[in-house]
């Protein structure tokens, strides 16, 4: 789905290649999916261990030989100019994540006219990737009370798959719902920019077989 015309897209692709050397060592965390208590995809990253290049222990025993490179992942991250939209492609899913201002007014869980054409695009778009399991989380920032946070954010997202669930028009596509108030922010909420991207709704939804080279608050 492209972004509206009047919007600057910039896109980060980031690309991480493993070489087993036949040494013992993990891979990025990933969040459980059975986990109630984070979203789905969640990643917890470390920054890189220092390694001394000259190390005996980086030697091949003898015989040894390199395992094949591996692609780990490719994330493509396009945002419109404003960050009211956002979009993620992975290797395996795709996440649209809107602003609740874009969605709903201050405060409320009920979808504004502007919200319509932006979830019509996001269901023309699981229809292209033929995806039959679809996530709509909502999340808000730290102001206020958790349990109002809590109780808004699964509010909109409910909002949000309403119209997802009528604009897809199938009785063949699970969803799954929830509301995590401020929990997993994305952005410091210590300044209003970062409360209002953290202030959102996240639809995610694996990528079709076919379509794999495809890209495209509390208030």
């Amino acid at each position: 789905m492209a972004l509206p015309r009047r919007t600057t897209a910039t896109t980060f692709t980031a690309l991480a290649v493993l070489i087993t050397l036949g040494l013992p060592g993990g891979g990025p965390a990933y969040a459980d999916d059975d986990d109630p208590s984070a979203p789905p995809g969640s990643v917890t990253t470390s920054p890189p261990p220092e390694v001394d290049a000259n190390s005996p222990g980086l030697k091949l025993a003898d015989g040894a030989t390199l395992a094949p490179a591996k692609v780990l992942d490719i994330k493509s991250v396009v945002e419109d100019l404003g960050g009211e939209e956002r979009r993620e492609d992975t290797n395996s899913d795709v996440t649209f994540a809107l602003q609740a201002e874009v969605l709903f007014p201050k405060d409320s869980s009920k979808l504004n006219p502007e919200a319509h054409s932006r979830i019509q695009a996001i269901a023309d778009e699981i229809k292209a990737q033929n995806a039959t399991t679809v996530r709509v989380f909502g999340f808000t920032d730290n102001l206020g009370s958790y349990a109002h946070g809590l109780t808004l954010s699964k509010k909109r997202a409910e909002a949000v798959h309403d119209q997802l669930a009528a604009a897809l028009g199938s009785t063949d596509i699970t969803f799954e719902v929830r509301g995590y108030s401020e929990d997993y922010p994305i952005a410091d909420n210590t300044s209003e920019q970062g409360r209002r991207k953290n202030r959102r709704v996240e639809v995610t939804f694996p990528r079709g077989e076919s379509n794999g080279d495809s890209s495209g608050t509390q208030s």
